[in-house]
């Protein structure tokens, strides 16, 4: 389980050097992180490791990552940003 300590944390990660990153990881932070199951929460924690290129090729839907838990946390923060047009 993540604190608050934690979450506060993982909000100063996810300023990363380039503004699309930041501003898909920030508020996705601050809005959705909280309401993940711990598997989730801890593949987002995983995807801050990445690299910046990386997650800007996966995020911007140019690649699809090779790790399954990468391709879900990445799917969670597309679906959350880009709902289905219903």
């Amino acid at each position: 389980m993540y604190t608050e300590e934690d979450v506060r944390r993982l909000r100063w990660q996810s300023r990363r050097g380039m503004l699309e990153l930041d501003v898909l990881f920030v508020p996705f932070v601050e809005e959705a992180f909280t309401e993940l199951d711990l598997e989730d929460q801890d593949r987002f924690v995983q995807l801050l490791t990445c690299e910046d290129t990386e997650l800007f090729v996966w995020l911007m839907e140019r690649e699809v990552p090779e790790d399954p838990n990468m391709q879900r946390i990445v799917r969670i923060i597309l679906d959350r940003v880009q709902p289905t047009a219903g």
